[in-house]
């Protein structure tokens, strides 16, 4: 029997995927990109850490539930350097359907294979429409004018979404031992360890937050925020269905970047946005 998609989670799933390229558009803005994202994640953190701590005591004591959440933890370490990266040497526009794309593909088919979940055949053609959208966006097939698309930018993207796909395992994993608030502030720490070194040495944590301090607060909120969102939606669906779905935010990721950013490919990449959007409305309607 398929497990209805409720309502809720879908509501949850699509603000995440919005704030989720907002937040992106930001720390693609900003001047010093791995200490934007290290200060981001520290306000949040530090409220949330007592919820934190008055689980873990709860958590059960086994070797395999540890390992778990240290992988979570190691793994958003890893996400952050290469996502701090990544945005140094790519446009959103290009970086952005590439990062989130990955999990796109791998989690449902990594649910499914490992988690027992399961997806209908109609499930699998939005799958297959994102996929296709994702690809147009990405830059993936060879430009117009010849010129194929650059090797560093998009391996590094690449390994964004492999961390994320990652992460996204270990996390639904993780719900079943810590509530979404406690998880996400293991998620942060994770980030903010990664970040650490790279802020401390360049001596532009207190610059970057004194000029940029609106899109700093801005940040704070809708990054752990959007995360939030989606850890709740995971924990009452099926992440086969959630996973896809939050990547509506490459939609506005693609968007922002080609009229915020004033970056170029426009035409191509939002016609591949209503690829995108019937891919989303297959999934959603799959899970009902």
């Amino acid at each position: 029997m398929e497990m209805a998609l409720p309502v809720v989670s879908l509501a949850f799933v699509m603000c995440s995927g919005l704030a989720h390229s907002i937040w992106n558009l930001f720390a693609k803005k900003s001047d010093n990109k791995a200490v934007f994202l290290w200060a981001m994640y520290i306000p949040s953190t530090l409220l949330l850490l007592p919820v934190l701590l008055m689980e873990l005591p709860g958590v059960p004591r086994q070797p395999g539930v540890y390992l778990s959440i240290a992988l979570s933890l190691a793994l958003n370490s890893v996400y952050a350097l290469l996502l701090a990266q990544t945005y140094k040497r790519s446009d959103l526009s290009l970086a952005y359907p590439i990062m989130r794309g990955t999990p796109t593909l791998l989690v449902p088919v990594l649910g499914v294979v490992f988690l027992q979940e399961s997806l209908p055949l109609l499930g699998w053609g939005g799958i297959a429409c994102l996929v296709a959208g994702f690809i147009v966006m990405s830059g993936w097939l060879q430009r117009r004018d010849g010129a194929a698309l650059e090797v560093k930018p998009f391996l590094l993207a690449l390994s964004v979404g492999l961390c994320s796909t990652s992460y996204t395992l270990a996390d639904k994993l993780n719900l079943g031992y810590l509530s979404p608030v406690a998880l996400l502030v293991v998620t942060n720490i994770g980030f903010i360890l990664g970040l650490t070194p790279s802020a401390l040495v360049s001596g532009a944590i207190r610059s970057t937050i004194v000029h940029q301090w609106k899109s700093f607060l801005v940040g704070a909120v809708l990054s752990p925020g959007s995360y939030l969102l989606f850890l709740f939606a995971m924990s009452q669906a099926q992440m086969a269905y959630i996973a896809p779905l939050r990547e509506i935010g490459i939609v506005f990721g693609v968007l922002l970047g080609l009229f915020v950013l004033k970056e170029k490919h426009g035409v191509s990449r939002i016609a591949a946005s209503a690829v995108v959007v019937a891919g989303i409305f297959l999934i959603a309607v799959s899970g009902n």
